[in-house]
Formats: C-alpha cells, sequence, structure tokens
C-alpha cells in the first residue's frame, strides 16, 4: 500500500484564484520513438523516503519508486494494463483458493550473488507478519494461517503493542518449504485474488544477508530486481545501477538511474527544461495553466489515467473529537467544489472523485459517495448547522510542503470557508517524512491529505489497507465491524462478479461514516528533457523504467 505523494501540480496561483477563469485539457501518451539505446545515465526526481528502504516497511511512493526497481517479486505487473504476469514465479497454483503452491524459475540470484530460494520468500513474509518487527505492510501477510499467532496484544501502552508481550509464534503456519525452488500457501480463508496480490512489493524476497543486519540493509538493500542500489545520500539523491545478472524479462535499457531529491514540484520541472533533469513526474500547476507544458516541453510530455486517488482524510476521533460526527464531515465534503479546483488548479487533468475506489480497477462502481461528492453550498451548509458545526476554532488541512499540495488545499479550504462560513487553514509540513511521522504517531489533528496508489490491481486494495480495522494504512483509525465482515465475505467469493459485489456493499458504508473525503481520481503528467526517448506511464502512475533510454 502506497499512500502516494504524486499529485503533480504546484503552483503560483493563490486559493483567491479559486474562482478566477482557466482552460485546456490533458494530453495523452506518445508513442516510443525509436532513437533508443541501449546504456547510459539517467536523473530522475525523488523525495525522501519515510523509512529505510526495507519492502515490507515501504509504504509510501518516495521509497516505493525505488523499492520497485531494486526488488522483483513472484509476479510484475504489467506496465500498460497492470496484468498480473509471471516473474519470479513459474507458477502459483490452487483448486480451491485456500492452499496455493508456489514454483519458482532457475537461475534467479540476489544481488549479492546468492541464490533465491523458496526459503527467502518464506523467511521474508514471517519477518513481515512478526508483530515485534513493527513492518508497516506485516498485515499483507494476514490472509496467510497463523497470522494471529506471530501479533502482539494485550498491552496496556498503544504506543507499543508488543510491550512486555512475546507472541505465540515467529512464523506463520500456513507457510512451508517444500524444496529450494516450490512452498506452499495456506490461508485461513478462501482469497480469491491472493496470487494478483503477490506482486506487490511486502511480498518480496530477502537475502540471508537481510537477516544478519536489518538495520543496516534498509540504508543499502541487497535486491533481486533489475536494478542495485550503490548508494543513499540522505535528503540528496539515491543512485542505482543495472544489475548484471537480472534473469527476469522486465529489465531497463539504461545502466544507472539516480533519484534526484526536490524539495518541490517547480524546481524539478524548472530543471528538466534546463536538460539538468531527465524526467519529473510532477508538473507545477504554473506550467497546466493553458497547458503550457505542452508548449514547454513539445514531445516530450505524457498523460495516463492511473490508479491513484487523492483524498482527504479526517484525523481519529482520540486525536481531534471535533470533527467526530459524520454528518459535519459530510458538510464538508458537499463544501468542496471539486470541478472548479480541477479546472483553475489542475487544469483538468484530475477527474472529480465520486467514490473512493478507482474506476481504473475491475469492480469500481460510480457515484457511490452521492450527493456528498457533489458541491452544493446551501445543502452543505444546512447540514453543517444540522450537525451544530464545528466546535474548534478553525479546522486545518495539513500538507506536506515538498510536494505540489499547497495550492489545491488553500482552494479547498477556500470553498469549505465561502460554503460554511467557518474559518479553514491550510497548513504545510515541512517534507513528507516528516508530514507522515507525525500521522502515524497520531500528532496530526483536523484533516489532511492523503492519497493512495494502488499496490496492484483490485478493488479491495482501494478498501481493505486502508479502511479495514487496524491496518496500518488506516491513518483516521476508522473501524466498522459490518465494513470488516464485508470484506471478509468478499475476500472468500470466487465468482469475481459476486466479489466485487461485496465490497461494492463496503464502500457504500463509507459513505455514511465519511472516514475520508474523496477529491478526485489521478492522472499523471510527465515531462521530460531531450536526451531521453521512451518515457512511458505505468497502470500506477509511475515511470516505466524498462522502456527509458537514453538518446
Amino acid at each position: 500500500m502506497r499512500g502516494t505523494t504524486r499529485t503533480v501540480a504546484v503552483a503560483a496561483m493563490s486559493a483567491v484564484a479559486l474562482l478566477a477563469a482557466g482552460c485546456g485539457s490533458g494530453g495523452s501518451e506518445p508513442e516510443a520513438t525509436t532513437e533508443a539505446k541501449t546504456g547510459g545515465e539517467i536523473t530522475v526526481r525523488g523525495c525522501n523516503p519515510e523509512n529505510p528502504l526495507v519492502p515490507s516497511n515501504t509504504t509510501e511512493t518516495c521509497g516505493g519508486n525505488v523499492i520497485d526497481a531494486v526488488f522483483s517479486k513472484l509476479v510484475h505487473y504489467n506496465a500498460e494494463t497492470a496484468k498480473p504476469e509471471m516473474e519470479i514465479a513459474e507458477s502459483i497454483e490452487t483448486t480451491d483458493n485456500q492452499n496455493f503452491t508456489v514454483k519458482l524459475k532457475s537461475g534467479w540470484k540476489f544481488h549479492d550473488g546468492t541464490d533465491i530460494k523458496a526459503k527467502n520468500f518464506v523467511d521474508a513474509w514471517n519477518y513481515a507478519a512478526y508483530g515485534p518487527n513493527a513492518q508497516s505492510s506485516g498485515y499483507f501477510m494476514e490472509p496467510i494461517e497463523g497470522f494471529g499467532d506471530t501479533q502482539c496484544a494485550g498491552t496496556a501502552n498503544p504506543d507499543d503493542p508488543c510491550e512486555g508481550f512475546t507472541p505465540k509464534s515467529e512464523t506463520l503456519s500456513g507457510l512451508a518449504v517444500v524444496d529450494d525452488t516450490t512452498f506452499t500457501i495456506k490461508t485461513t480463508e478462501k482469497v480469491a485474488n491472493l496470487p494478483v496480490r503477490l506482486g506487490y512489493s511486502a511480498f518480496a524476497p530477502l537475502p540471508d544477508a537481510f537477516f544478519a543486519d536489518p538495520a543496516a540493509f534498509g540504508d543499502k538493500p541487497i535486491g533481486s530486481g533489475p536494478y542495485k542500489l550503490d548508494s543513499w545520500t540522505k535528503e540528496q539523491s539515491i543512485e542505482l545501477s543495472k544489475f548484471a545478472d537480472y534473469a527476469g524479462d522486465f529489465g531497463g535499457k539504461v545502466d544507472k538511474i539516480s533519484f534526484k531529491i526536490y524539495q518541490d514540484a517547480d524546481s524539478a520541472y524548472n530543471d528538466v527544461l534546463a536538460n539538468n533533469l531527465d524526467i519529473t513526474d510532477e508538473i507545477p500547476a504554473s506550467a497546466l495553466i493553458d497547458d503550457k507544458y505542452k508548449t514547454d516541453l513539445p514531445d516530450r510530455n505524457a498523460q495516463k489515467e492511473t490508479g491513484v486517488i487523492q483524498t482527504v482524510t479526517v484525523a481519529p476521533v482520540k486525536v481531534d473529537p471535533d470533527l467526530a460526527d459524520p454528518k459535519l464531515r459530510q458538510a464538508i465534503s458537499m463544501a468542496i467544489d471539486r470541478e472548479t479546483i480541477i479546472k483553475q488548479i489542475f487544469n483538468n487533468t484530475r477527474v472529480p472523485a465520486t467514490g473512493w475506489v478507482s474506476p481504473v480497477v475491475d469492480g469500481y462502481k460510480a457515484d457511490v459517495c452521492g450527493e456528498y461528492c457533489v458541491y452544493d453550498a446551501a445543502k452543505a451548509k444546512a447540514l453543517y448547522d444540522e450537525a451544530g458545526g464545528f466546535k474548534g476554532d478553525k479546522i486545518t488541512l495539513s500538507y506536506n510542503a515538498d510536494a505540489a499540495h499547497k495550492e489545491w488545499t488553500e482552494a479547498t479550504c477556500n470553498s469549505i470557508k465561502q460554503a460554511l462560513g467557518v474559518e479553514c487553514v491550510a497548513t504545510g509540513v515541512v517534507d513528507f517524512a516528516t508530514f507522515r511521522t507525525e500521522i502515524g504517531e497520531r500528532k496530526m489533528k483536523g484533516l489532511f491529505r492523503t492519497g493512495w496508489q494502488m499496490d496492484y490491481p483490485s478493488i479491495e486494495n482501494f478498501l481493505a489497507p486502508i479502511f479495514a480495522t487496524g491496518s496500518s494504512s488506516n491513518d483516521g483509525d476508522y473501524s466498522n465491524p459490518a465494513f470488516d465482515k464485508l470484506l471478509t465475505e468478499a475476500a472468500a467469493e470466487t465468482d469475481a462478479a459476486a466479489s466485487n459485489a461485496k465490497y461494492q456493499e463496503a464502500e457504500a458504508l463509507l459513505t455514511q461514516d465519511m472516514p475520508s473525503i474523496p477529491m478526485w481520481y489521478g492522472k499523471t503528467t510527465m515531462g521530460w528533457s531531450d536526451k531521453v526517448t521512451g518515457v512511458k506511464i505505468t497502470a500506477f502512475g509511475t515511470i516505466d523504467f524498462s522502456s527509458v533510454s537514453v538518446k
């Protein structure tokens, strides 16, 4: 699960300009040219990872973009369609959606030269699941039998649920190594889409070297992907180079990739214009207005609808009880003029969200949010008054200041203020790492921006990781037993249509509780220098490093 920072606009446009005129529309992704060659180096926009680079502890895109280049998984997602394709796995077979046999391809090695074996998957998943290891993606192992026995419980310290507690087991009973190239998975309940999930980074294998020193590993991980990490200079850059012994079908053309860490989108964009940066996945709003980026970067830009959604999450009730009433949250949502914000600030490079699931995945249902996601100042004010109004001094909408969020959060607050008559202030936090730390430590009050880049192409991925009770990306601490029950029932369905219907029922419950406010679905826009070619955007909104080359 990746809480995404990839909102592709920043700007020289004030919130006062919310009601000003604007025009333009997005473009489409160009075809790759024939100027490609193998070798060379490229630089791309990067941002500060929240945590050390361990696959099972990376749940955001700053680290995730690096992880995806450095680690291969059992399954690879097609860059164009997100369709699962076998990578390290030779096969993943089941007859009952509860017992799975995984066979590995031969010839795969880690970057330290050691062979990738079945035990490297089993050991990695056991480490992720074991509660005292506190891995943010550990709950991805929850469907596997024995997960509950690896968890901590029964302590009085909410900040350390493992204090004074030792789980019953350090390993998952549902995992078993058969031989060097085969292992089995048994889930507690039927999980029809388990093979689809196994392409997510939490399921990457880990070499024996990881377990010798996990802390050191996080600063210079030993992966299994087409690129290996050479160095990480904190706050500055992350350097990758091609792994000569990569055995897969999804390798890259360039020899080196440098993630240059930027504090704002404008700086990265200006460096692309000056050919000092090769690719940026964020276009500032100053360049979106009237499609200026297309003039600045003729034939060097692309745009694609992706599995990304932007939301505004309400702080947990224990952190900020002033926003506890669902009617108040619904009123705030109805007070946001999404269409005008998208037109004026994003130059129509977003689509107003009508629910919590992206339209790019199977199972999407339109208008789940109903009237609460449609701007109506009069209805919003009436509902706001019915809820008794906001009891605090002002509503805050926090965002990370090192990416393109300032203008739209200011415009959102301006819309809320105009419709409801309540003070609303957009509040910047220095960078993404600090921002996510404050959210994770439950120190962030009011409203705060959240985004989601799908981990795998499934309606379930937009619901369970974010809203299931206790899930690690549940930033608002939402808990609804009826919601959780529907997720369990949906996962057990063997028929895709029946499963999707259950997930849709679960999503409908979010409308009545409003743990977060849907804002818009993503279109990723990228620009690049005249030094590179073949730049493509994946279905996840990331750079397809297998297609990029130096001219």
